[in-house]
């Protein structure tokens, strides 16, 4: 754990994640300001949060702040009471190093308007207003209680930044345009109207993914000189939590395998490897699909299921350790493992490539496109309409 604000600043600095022009904020506002009196730092190795009690332990709950680490300071969308951790975490403070690398890539400029989605505890906003004065920041969370302690930290920071309590997916059109949106939720959907509030050349700053799976990248879109569509490329992987009209309902697994359902299906092998299936790429190349990976069993044996967002449509592939060959069954309209397999070739064929060579477009007709970017060609890879 870092030695302070002093070694947290080191850190930053020393990782990149630091700009020069950020020191100054950095400085001035610091973490501890925005943070509850009961929080739950979490390790990102174990996946695990700890309670940390202002009032209990103050040295922890400072060295907690003054860390590269992710807090938590709400569960349960406010349903949670107690010290204790709840089931799902729904409000945060970010780890510094992501904040700070995030505000670097969106690159404001002395003068600039800023809209932010997700106020969360407020930290994100302040240091956004000491750099380019609280008039020219609005902030809103849909969480009426989280945007309340924001408003009320960044107040006590002499940085009364406009707070609403309203759906981020709508934007804020009263203030717009803005030279800037910056998104602190993850999303699945983009909403026209973040390109429609946003000046021409402006940059919108969003964590984006699929319902494959959890893992996100933040798409660096710049809005076209016409106003009518947003580009760029993924700039860094992320995770965040999800805005919360767009979490995921999915049907339970009995709905697509009901009793027998196995036996029924048709079966075949597969040579892909499992972990060719996990993580973002593969989301973006099989659309509307959900992947689940069972925990491994006894005898190495571990399943990985697919299931269709638009249908029941499902398939699943049974790995065991030391074979390089599973037996697939699938089932449905859609043949899910089919298409895994026909976008597993087409990734192989352009040399496997991470999300830093794909990017995002969206549209004025409700598209969100995701392409790949080789030397000369453009390929669209995705289209949602």
């Amino acid at each position: 754990m870092d030695s302070g604000r002093d070694g947290l600043r080191r850190l930053l600095l020393d990782a990149g994640a630091l700009e020069p022009a950020w020191v100054p904020a950095f400085d001035a506002v610091p973490r501890a300001g925005f943070l509850p009196g009961v929080m739950w730092p979490h390790d990102m190795a174990t996946g695990s949060s700890r309670t940390v009690d202002k009032a209990r332990d103050p040295d922890a709950w400072q060295r907690y702040a003054d860390s590269d680490c992710p807090i938590v300071t709400q569960w349960d969308d406010g349903a949670h009471n107690g010290p204790e951790p709840g089931r799902s975490f729904s409000s945060s403070s970010s780890m510094p190093s992501l904040v700070f690398s995030m505000l670097a890539d969106l690159d404001v400029r002395e003068g600039q308007r800023v809209l932010e989605i997700g106020t969360g505890t407020g930290w994100n906003a302040a240091l956004l207003a000491h750099r380019l004065g609280a008039g020219n920041v609005v902030t809103v969370d849909v969480d009426g209680v989280v945007a309340a302690a924001a408003r009320a930290a960044l107040r006590r920071a002499g940085l009364p930044v406009r707070v609403l309590h309203r759906d981020g997916y709508l934007g804020f059109p009263e203030r717009a345009p803005y030279d800037r949106i910056i998104v602190t939720c993850g999303v699945r959907d983009i909403p026209y109207a973040w390109v429609g509030q946003t000046a021409p050349g402006g940059i919108i700053l969003v964590p984006w993914g699929t319902y494959y799976g959890p893992a996100e990248a933040t798409a660096r879109l710049v809005v076209a000189e016409d106003g009518r569509s947003a580009s760029g490329p993924f700039t860094r992987p992320v995770g965040f939590m999800r805005m919360r009209a767009q979490r995921l309902v999915r049907r339970q697994h009995a709905a697509y395998v009901p009793p027998g359902a196995m036996d029924r299906a048709d079966t075949s092998v597969t040579s892909v490897p499992a972990a060719d299936l996990d993580g973002f790429v593969p989301g973006l190349l099989v659309p509307d699909v959900t992947h689940v990976a069972d925990r491994e069993r006894e005898g190495g044996r571990r399943a990985v299921w697919l299931y269709g967002l638009s249908d029941t449509s499902w398939a699943a592939a049974v790995f065991r350790d030391g074979r390089k060959e599973a037996k697939v069954y699938q089932s449905g309209p859609r043949r899910l493992w089919d298409e895994a397999e026909a976008a597993h070739e087409w990734w192989e064929a352009h040399g496997r490539p991470g999300f830093a060579r794909f990017g995002l477009t969206v549209t004025d007709r409700g598209n969100s496109e995701v392409w790949l970017d080789d030397p000369g060609c453009v390929r669209t890879v995705f289209n949602r309409l």
